[in-house]
């Protein structure tokens, strides 16, 4: 219950001083607790005073992912990354905002921005790896359903011509 306490004393703080930073160490435990809707709602009423909050805006970022708004994650995460390249939370968050997005490409380059910037994290290391297998595989796929499509327009135009000779042989008989 340690986790509840620290949640309702700083929610105490934010409910004395409405204009305290604060808010974004609550919704961070919010976050943290499991309780997303309460975290994306923290952060946005403290962001409606402090803007420029960078680790706020990477909590909302954060709670949007683990509640599914993967839109919504990326455009916040998207802004903070403009903002600071160099923060390895957003820049890991917005990765893998991509990857549930199936946007795999886009993905890898932002998991292989995090690994430079955290190059001792087995996790990110691993994850670029399979992104990597994964970008490989989806390429030989579309590589391989370009050949069959172009095999199966050629057939259809050899067939086409082949319809064009039998007519005009009929036509010189």
């Amino acid at each position: 219950m340690p986790e509840q306490s620290r949640i309702n004393d700083l929610r105490l703080r934010v409910e004395r001083d409405p204009g305290s930073i604060a808010f974004a160490q609550l919704a961070e435990e919010y976050r943290r607790a499991g309780q997303l809707d309460e975290a994306i709602e923290t952060c946005r009423t403290g962001l409606a005073t402090h803007p420029d909050y960078i680790s706020a805006r990477v909590t909302l970022g954060r709670a949007l992912l683990a509640s599914g708004r993967l839109q919504e994650a990326d455009d916040e995460l998207s802004h903070v990354v403009a903002r600071t390249p160099d923060n390895v939370a957003a820049v890991r968050a917005l990765a893998e905002t991509l990857r549930r997005q199936g946007r795999l490409q886009e993905a890898l380059t932002h998991y292989r921005a995090a690994l430079h910037l955290a190059p001792n994290d087995p996790d990110v290391d691993r994850v670029v790896k399979d992104l990597e297998h994964a970008v490989t595989e989806a390429a030989h796929r579309v590589q391989d359903a370009a050949r069959q499509h172009e095999t199966a327009t050629l057939a259809a135009l050899e067939r086409w011509l082949e319809a064009i000779d039998a007519t005009r042989a009929q036509r010189h008989a």
